[in-house]
């Protein structure tokens, strides 16, 4: 008789599953524009919050500031993202999205809508609330985790 497997052996790995063929789908249309999915996820991140500190944003996007420098050399290559000098601090540089980025930026949207609209495909308005809502309530809850396992670390 096989064995019967209970939702919470499994709902991590249906969360990776479901991440990783997004990210799949995503990067296959992303790739036709000449992006990358790392690289989109820069240029989205910097689209919020124009002026920051190139360690900063390597933080937002949980990477190592030295990958987002060679990342950020690419895209300033292509004309997509400029770094200024802080006037705060001269040893940094704050980063701006070109004029270019700003029509590159819209096509990235597009192209994650498109990529949601096909996960989205058959499941009804109000399920997808639910589960949004649903998600969003634990990502706090193991946010809020976070916080206080290093909050504890720290005393």
């Amino acid at each position: 008789m096989p064995k019967i497997v209970e939702p919470q052996d499994t709902f991590g790995f249906l969360i990776h599953d479901v991440a990783r063929l997004l990210r799949k789908n995503f990067n296959r249309r992303v790739h036709s524009i000449g992006l990358t999915q790392e690289q989109c996820r820069a240029i989205l991140q910097l689209s919020r919050c124009e002026g920051i500190q190139q360690v900063d944003l390597a933080e937002l996007l949980e990477i190592k500031p030295i990958t987002l420098a060679r990342l950020l050399d690419k895209l300033q290559e292509n004309g997509l993202i400029e770094r200024r000098a802080n006037p705060d601090d001269r040893r940094a540089f704050c980063l701006y999205l070109t004029r270019e980025a700003h029509a590159v930026v819209k096509k990235i949207r597009t192209i994650g809508g498109a990529t949601r609209a096909d996960a989205n495909k058959g499941v009804p308005a109000a399920d997808l609330d639910k589960l949004y809502a649903t998600l969003s309530l634990l990502k706090t809850n193991l946010m809020g985790v976070e916080e206080q396992l290093h909050s504890d670390l720290t005393k």
